[in-house]
């Protein structure tokens, strides 16, 4: 049985490595509206996870693909969840709203993740959690309801920010399935194996139904679809792997809303969207229940 303190240690690891997770996740916005300048959704998807799936193919080469036959079932269904599914939805919402509204849209996802870990995971938070997640969530409200100002034809639309809200529950289902896998394997070949068997799938699917991508790219594209591929995914995916295998999903879910919070800092500070008073609090909120929870583990 490992030592108080050395497991406090872990748990506070784990909880930089979500919060590090989070981060980068957030500037998978900002990049993905520079690359669909000259891309279209399922074009720039195919290039950014074909990019990430270079970046996970080293460990698969290392570490061999070890999952036993009667787990590939749980294996392909956090393939689907998790690459075609939650990328072709989330960015097709983005094509239609500003980065801003779309990160902002992924701060309802702890209460969902919160919500599914306790019916489907039997996880058990105390009052304290509770009231974190609850923060959390309250603060992304309030930014949700900050609607910037300016020429309204490049604004956020309802169908955008909807289409973003309904890749959550894909997002959800990954990461309930990869932490049910984790428990058998290790994160990085769970996430490995994950995400080049999905992004397989979806260049089958694009390649059938929207043809090969043009490679004639400016240089900015190409540097935007290389941070989506391996700093918003690989990296990204290995943290967040790596941390959820350590700590409740539930607890993990706080750290989902450092995407929103950061990917709106980045859209009014990189693309001069505007953020409100309610913007700027909501942000505050998500950042302070980040750390509250991260201070409960030391």
């Amino acid at each position: 049985m490992p030592h108080p303190l050395e497991a406090d240690r872990v748990k506070t690891r784990a909880y930089l490595a979500l919060a590090a997770a989070g981060s980068l996740w957030g500037t998978g916005f900002l990049f993905g509206k520079i690359a669909l300048t000259e891309l279209t959704v399922p074009h720039m998807i195919m290039y950014r996870l074909t990019l990430a799936a270079c970046g996970f193919l080293p460990i698969v080469v290392m570490r061999g693909v070890q999952v036993r036959a009667r787990d590939w079932p749980v294996v392909f269904a956090a393939c689907i969840a998790g690459v075609p599914v939650l990328f072709l939805i989330q960015f097709e919402g983005l094509a239609r709203t500003t980065v801003s509204h779309a990160a902002l849209m992924v701060g309802t996802a702890p209460i969902l993740l919160g919500v599914a870990a306790a019916v489907f995971a039997h996880e058990r938070l105390d009052v304290r959690r509770w009231l974190l997640l609850v923060t959390s969530t309250l603060g992304a409200l309030l930014i949700v309801f900050d609607t910037p100002r300016g020429d309204s034809a490049h604004g956020p639309t309802m169908i955008g920010d909807l289409l973003v809200v309904a890749s959550l529950f894909a997002g959800v289902s990954w990461i309930l399935l990869c932490k049910h896998l984790v428990a058998k394997y290790a994160p990085s070949v769970i996430t490995a194996v994950v995400m080049i068997t999905g992004t397989i799938l979806l260049d089958v699917w694009v390649l059938l139904t929207s043809g090969a991508p043009s490679t004639h790219l400016s240089a900015r594209v190409w540097c935007a679809l290389a941070a989506q591929g391996l700093l918003a995914t690989t990296i990204a995916s290995l943290l967040w792997n790596w941390g959820v295998a350590r700590v409740p999903a539930a607890e993990a879910g706080v750290f989902v809303n450092l995407e929103p919070a950061l990917g709106a800092v980045l859209g009014v500070l990189v693309l001069g969207e505007t953020l409100g008073w309610t913007g700027v609090a909501g942000g505050s909120l998500i950042i302070s229940a980040a750390v509250a929870m991260t201070k409960l583990a030391m």
